[in-house]
């Protein structure tokens, strides 16, 4: 059955009415595969045999058909491969159709494949069942006569408990060191002693041999060692792939490991069309495969993909410079990027705002001392309530922006006191702090 058939909406089998019944068709494909008349279309691992029964008892036994990999693996003691190939013999004889697949989400927990156990049509025709119904739902309600005794055979075989052969072990040829508690023998080999031979007595001059030393020289990968190598390598050295999984990374680069590519040149040839910022990038294993995707095609030369290394390292060196040219703190002329995180951009907004309410109190007292302060040359303080408030904010504003507005001020006639009441003391007091240090020391 082929893969578009697998499901259950494609199948043209019918759902079995029982676990039995099912267990029937199992044993039916297990007598065609032993007389050679169904062989499994993939070439290479295990063939259908008891272990394939053996899972087919597993699943037969369950109320919802959802048998987990490692459920499988864990109660029958085998590799995952080997539950994976016999799944693959089940779905394409027909016995197991998908209802829905799993899932292998990255962050969540992988899903099960729950699968419907059905009997294909083969089984219907070759013994004569009659069905009434349409689709998946038909039920069978009588069998040919003389297929009858054959359904009796198979009925006994799915009845019985299928037990697969037990894994040999390899065991030594020499006898066991001691012995082992009720052996056939009442006496044991330690209850008498013997001395040796005058020809077995040490002279003296004993020898020794050595063991064989081999000589091995340093391990080659093969080819999906290199690729796993490559994958490594990426991930540790490109900042936008940190998150990524080897084994997705090694898949994805499997052509260009194979030519022979370098962790560089690989990560030159992603980032040639435009640089890619880490923080921008929510799948990496799907933006390498968007950015490398026939690109072993084109750079088929060790000088083409030298030549594409050369001019993205020059295209990175333009683009420090011009961050550098920015200012220190590499700000350009778009403005400040800020925090991308919004709980930090939270955080920064709940500072400013603190900040400003202690400089506000801190001007309405210094505004209310400075009100009460007599003048000591007779000029009366300046009042703020006879200025607009829009204004003094403004001029606020404006001084915060450039403080030389203020030494100009001071310069052109406005005493200290009236500025600092107009400007607040920590202006004032920064004003005058920056025109000292602007005046040189002689």
């Amino acid at each position: 059955m082929i893969a578009a058939a697998q499901w259950l909406h494609a199948t043209t089998g019918r759902i079995a009415t029982c676990s039995h019944s099912w267990l029937t068709a199992v044993h039916w494909i297990d007598g065609l595969a032993a007389k050679g008349l169904y062989t499994p279309t993939q070439t290479h691992g295990p063939k259908w045999g008891a272990t394939t029964l053996a899972i087919a008892q597993e699943i037969a036994a369950l109320k919802v058909c959802r048998p987990g990999i490692a459920y499988l693996m864990r109660k029958l003691k085998v590799s995952e491969r080997t539950i994976q190939y016999h799944l693959t013999m089940l779905r394409e004889t027909g016995l197991l159709v998908y209802r829905s697949k799993g899932t292998r989400a990255r962050g969540v927990a992988p899903q099960a494949s729950v699968y419907e156990r059905t009997i294909p049509v083969a089984f219907d025709t070759e013994h004569g069942i009659r069905t009434l119904g349409e689709g998946v739902q038909r039920r069978p309600v009588g069998a040919a006569e003389e297929s009858r005794t054959v359904l009796g055979k198979l009925a006994k075989k799915a009845a019985r408990k299928v037990r697969r052969r037990p894994a040999r072990t390899p065991v030594s040829g020499r006898g066991r060191c001691t012995p082992m508690e009720g052996g056939s023998t009442g006496t044991s080999s330690a209850d008498r002693t013997y001395s040796p031979p005058e020809s077995k007595l040490a002279s003296g001059a004993a020898e020794s041999h050595p063991g064989k030393k081999t000589q091995r020289g340093k391990k080659t990968l093969n080819q999906v060692g290199r690729r796993y190598q490559l994958a490594r390598e990426l991930i540790q050295m490109v900042p936008w792939l940190r998150s990524a999984s080897v084994p997705r990374i090694a898949w994805i680069i499997r052509h260009v490991a194979d030519a022979g590519w370098t962790a560089l040149e690989v990560q030159a040839i992603a980032e040639q069309e435009r640089p890619i910022v880490a923080a921008e990038v929510h799948r990496p294993s799907g933006m390498l495969a968007a950015r490398l995707s026939s690109l072993h095609l084109l750079y088929t030369t060790p000088e083409r993909r030298r030549t594409a290394v050369l001019a993205w390292q020059e295209s990175r060196i333009q683009e420090k410079a011009r961050h550098n040219s920015a200012g220190y703190d590499g700000l350009d002329d778009a403005g400040d990027r800020g925090p991308s995180s919004s709980s930090v951009r939270r955080l920064v907004r709940e500072a400013f705002r603190r900040n400003q309410e202690i400089a506000d109190r801190q001007n309405a007292t210094d505004e209310a001392a400075a009100f009460d302060i007599d003048c000591q040359d007779g000029t009366p303080p300046l009042d703020l309530r006879d200025l607009d408030p829009t204004w003094i904010q403004q001029v606020r504003k404006d001084a915060a922006e450039d403080l030389s507005s203020i030494t100009l001020a001071l310069a052109n006639g406005l005493n200290e006191r009236d500025a600092r009441r107009l400007y607040t003391n920590w202006l004032v007091d920064q004003a005058i702090a920056a025109e000292r240090r602007l005046t040189p020391a002689f």
